[in-house]
């Protein structure tokens, strides 16, 4: 059996990027999603292993320890973290799986698991991201200016990225992330079971 393929996804907010996902596994059901660990409470509307698994600071901190993670992130004095065993464990049933993470996040996933395959959804434009973020109309203007420039210091970094590919629709983008995961299904490194079962019946 082949391996599976770990692809860390990860983009500005007001990319898209949620959107581009969500047409992803509606059309591939068979595409696993990493489930993040995080340590604050549970938000109205949200629920336990849909996105996240909610636990305990202390939980969390032993799972630092016992190098449990392969990334994690203290935000607003919170901890967020992608659990290992998952993905290992998906990986080795030959399933793919795909990591949300943010520009940081990816970077120490990257030192952990450098087979893993990066991508960087990107806005149409600048203005195109500005325009997607007010009309939100959730947030003030002042959260907005702030996301604006988080998002710039994270498309900086894009280039770190294997992948790029730009959100101007979001069932396109859906289609050439997917396109992007069959690319790397036929790699050698991910075959190299079938050379060996065609090399076994001669």
């Amino acid at each position: 059996m082949s391996k599976g393929g770990v692809f860390v996804v990860s983009g500005p907010s007001g990319s898209g990027k949620d959107t581009v996902l969500k047409g992803l596994f509606a059309e591939n059901p068979d595409i696993l999603f990493s489930i993040s660990s995080i340590t604050r409470a549970m938000r109205p509307g949200e629920r336990e292993g849909e996105k996240y698994n909610f636990i305990s600071r202390e939980h969390f901190e032993e799972m630092i320890k016992n190098d449990l993670l392969l990334e994690h992130n203290v935000f607003v004095g919170n901890y967020y973290g992608t659990p290992r065993i998952p993905v290992e464990k998906a990986v080795s049933e030959g399933r793919d799986i795909i990591i949300e993470v943010d520009v940081n996040g990816a970077a120490q996933i990257r030192k952990k698991l450098p087979e893993a395959v990066t991508v960087f959804i990107m806005p149409p434009s600048f203005a195109e991201l500005k325009r997607r973020l007010v009309g939100r109309g959730t947030e003030s203007e002042e959260l907005i200016e702030k996301r604006l420039r988080s998002a710039l210091d994270e498309i900086r970094r894009a280039e770190e990225y294997d992948y790029i590919i730009v959100n101007d629709d979001a069932a396109a983008a859906s289609q050439s992330l997917m396109s992007v995961i069959k690319a790397c299904r036929l790699k050698t490194e991910r075959q190299k079971n079938i050379i060996n079962e065609v090399l076994e019946k001669c």
